[in-house]
């Protein structure tokens, strides 16, 4: 079969340090990511393009990127670059997307399209060619959330994946839809029932880490998020991954890291794991 991945950089967001780094002390955080005067940290927005027998297969750690951009108001200002424009530098448009993967459906979305959702006009949903896959039981946790992570969901995006009819849940490791070289490992720890897909790659196994580990900071067992809903087990889940890396030379996709897209994992001296081999980007990768 022949495969290759690519990394597309949607809009970069701000988001709160205090709570994307959860526990972690500030002086900590602060000195891997230069905090604003409100506390927020700049994070990437990234996917990650599989083309494999003439399919386009997208990767998304959840939902955020499902929607169509709001119109612009001024047409003197340059728009933000997003997700669209990076498959337009592959020579592909949302109709040529054939599935959508999403490791789970949380949406922090920017204010444009939240003020628009709450005025009665939605968004459409992006990719009308495409099947979305994701996980069975954390659908069920989407469309009955707990009131600690309600407000993480975005029912009109949830409509609209349910009515599209276009929308398959997976409860096992594999997918005939996606066909043979992918599996998935399942983690509670964030959301019940995320799902982080392995991709069978020639030089060894790559695993898209969706929100266990969004960037390298996360790499250390201790460093959890606000939004985790059992650290405890999220810590115990990223072990047993970052283990598994690590015994099979695997590389891991980062979905948040501003700088880097893809590293290796290895354990140092004291056990702790540390990133090498990074890549900033990647654009037609094959090995």
């Amino acid at each position: 079969m022949s495969r290759t991945i690519s990394t597309l950089d949607g809009k970069r967001r701000k988001l709160d340090g205090g709570v994307m780094f959860g526990s972690t002390p500030r002086e900590s955080w602060a000195s891997w990511a230069t905090p604003d005067h409100d506390n927020r940290v700049e994070f990437a927005s990234r996917g990650l393009l599989v083309q494999q027998d003439g399919r386009n297969i997208l990767v998304l750690a959840g939902a955020d990127a499902l929607l169509a951009p709001a119109p612009r108001t001024c047409r003197c200002q340059p728009g933000s670059p997003g997700l669209l424009d990076g498959l337009g530098q592959y020579g592909l448009k949302e109709h040529d997307i054939h599935v959508v993967m999403l490791t789970h459906l949380h949406a922090q979305l920017p204010a444009d399209l939240s003020a628009m959702i709450k005025e009665g006009d939605t968004p459409r949903l992006l990719f009308p060619a495409a099947r979305y896959i994701t996980s069975k039981r954390h659908w069920t946790r989407a469309r009955q959330p707990h009131p600690r992570d309600r407000a993480l969901f975005v029912p009109q995006i949830l409509l609209q994946l349910e009515s599209s009819g276009r929308l398959e849940l997976i409860e096992g490791p594999d997918c005939e839809l996606l066909g043979d070289g992918w599996r998935f490992h399942v983690s509670d720890g964030h959301t019940p029932g995320q799902l982080l897909p392995e991709i069978d790659m020639p030089g060894g196994p790559v695993i898209f880490a969706g929100d266990l580990v969004p960037g390298r900071q996360w790499l250390q067992l201790n460093v959890t998020s606000a939004y985790d809903r059992n650290p405890e087990s999220l810590i115990d889940e990223k072990e047993s991954l970052l283990d598994y890396l690590v015994a099979s030379g695997g590389r891991l996709i980062l979905p948040r890291d501003p700088e880097v897209a893809m590293v290796s994992v290895m354990r140092d001296r004291q056990s702790r794991y540390v990133p090498f081999d990074s890549y900033q980007v990647l654009n037609g990768f094959d090995t």
